[in-house]
């Protein structure tokens, strides 16, 4: 018997620390552990004791590249928990925050973390060298996404203006009418963009899952709404820890998620959410549907790619008409009076569903705090989706077998820090 060791970089463009362990006897996998070995950061400790005020800057600093996803969990909880009905012109402004925040996570991922695999690149760099055109367009309509986030925001990183009851600060209209013509730009490309992303070699992973979004009567949802699944289940963030249940795997510093009672891990994210709400999408994100070549229902984790382009033109669809008819709330934040109970929310970061849960004291104190985020959701089916994939491409050089491990993790574009309540490829063939 032969025993053969390869320890090899994988996944180096995801947020995080981690590693892939595989085990191979026989041409067949004896073990796999995707290992996340990112310290805990202690955020829901950091939470306990603090005032409800503080905790949309808290919170935004678990995530660089989705912090109003962070913000908007927390403060829409604690809205319904302090019963503070905000105007429409506050909703509307939150949710073209969230637009900016999906453009560019989504553009971020689809040219950047994704594209170079799709194209047989090693990095976003190389592929920058070879088709400087395409990458300058990519980062021009990710920095409407995020030059958005600072208008509205006060930056575009770890924003500082939303608070429970609205904003600080509300932009002026003419700080948002420039954005039009960027706006309207950026629009026109994405059917090209979609093009391409169908023209590019695809692997492919068709399997039966279950897949989990919010979902809203009138509008492809984002900050408000139901959850919903593809299997028929419907429920509401009081109930989330009832349906899903959080274990710990000894390989991990990140909590998996299953659905109680079946123990069956679950999807969440952009494909989830073009599967229940594609009735709800905007004209040119359909476009972009049928051009990307999504035809649903659609469980193939390798269509998630073009399901951020379509969720990005939705995005830009959205933003057009907020700002269109935006007039500046006033006020632009709401009298806010605490009072003691549990604040339970959910909204769709990029990557899928992000649930916060905060038990509060009468005086607005949080007590115990606990926050779901979308890479612990998906992780356990992340390590099925390997087990499936695997057999048929272990005959391939490690180099090119670490290539695909890592496309099938960047599916679901984990964010390995977030999840902790590069990645190192150790292959054994045995």
């Amino acid at each position: 018997m032969t025993h053969r060791s390869v320890e090899v970089p994988v996944i180096a463009r995801v947020e995080g620390e981690g590693a892939l362990h595989i085990t191979v006897e026989d041409h067949e996998i004896r073990d796999l552990r995707l290992e996340i070995y990112e310290p805990p950061r202690f955020f829901e400790a950091f939470l306990a004791g603090r005032s409800y005020a503080e905790v949309p800057d808290i919170t935004a600093r678990i995530c660089g590249i989705c912090p109003v996803a962070y913000q908007m969990s927390s403060i829409h909880g604690l809205e319904q928990l302090f019963e503070v009905q905000v105007p429409a012109g506050i909703r509307e402004l939150r949710r073209l925050l969230y637009c900016g925040e999906w453009i560019e996570s989504h553009v971020l991922h689809v040219f950047l973390l994704a594209a170079p695999d799709f194209m047989g690149f090693d990095n976003a760099i190389e592929m920058a060298k070879a088709a400087p055109a395409l990458v300058k367009k990519a980062l021009e309509i990710k920095r409407i996404g995020n030059d958005l986030m600072a208008v509205i925001g006060g930056r575009e990183i770890h924003p500082v203006s939303p608070r429970v009851g609205g904003f600080s600060k509300a932009p002026r209209r003419r700080d948002l009418e420039p954005f039009l013509s960027r706006l309207e730009w950026a629009l026109s490309e994405l059917p090209g963009i979609a093009d391409f992303v169908a023209g590019l070699p695809r692997p492919s992973l068709p399997r039966p899952t279950e897949m989990v979004s919010l979902v809203h009567p009138d509008e492809y949802p984002m900050n408000e709404g139901r959850l919903g699944s593809t299997t028929g289940r419907s429920f509401d963030a009081r109930t989330f820890e009832q349906v899903t249940r959080e274990i710990h795997v000894e390989h991990s510093n990140a909590l998996h998620s299953l659905m109680t009672g079946t123990d069956t891990p679950y999807v969440v994210g952009p494909l989830a959410r073009l599967n229940l709400n594609a009735d709800r999408l905007t004209p040119v994100a359909r476009e972009c549907m049928a051009r990307a070549g999504v035809s649903l229902p659609e469980s193939d984790p390798f269509f998630s790619m073009a399901a951020r382009v379509v969720e990005t033109a939705l995005a830009i669809e959205e933003a057009i008409r907020i700002i269109d008819g935006y007039v500046p709330p006033e006020p632009s934040m709401v009298e806010v009076t605490p009072r003691a109970g549990r604040a339970a929310w959910v909204t769709e970061a990029p990557r899928g569903i992000l649930y916060h849960r905060y038990d509060v004291e009468p005086d607005g104190t949080i007590r115990e705090a606990k926050i779901v985020p979308p890479t612990s959701q998906n992780l356990r089916h992340i390590e099925e989706d390997l087990r499936v994939f695997l057999p048929g491409v272990l005959d391939r050089p490690d180099e090119e077998l670490t290539r695909m491990c890592e496309m099938v993790v960047r599916n679901y574009d984990p964010c390995i820090s977030c999840a902790t309540h590069f990645l190192r490829l150790d292959l054994r063939r045995v």
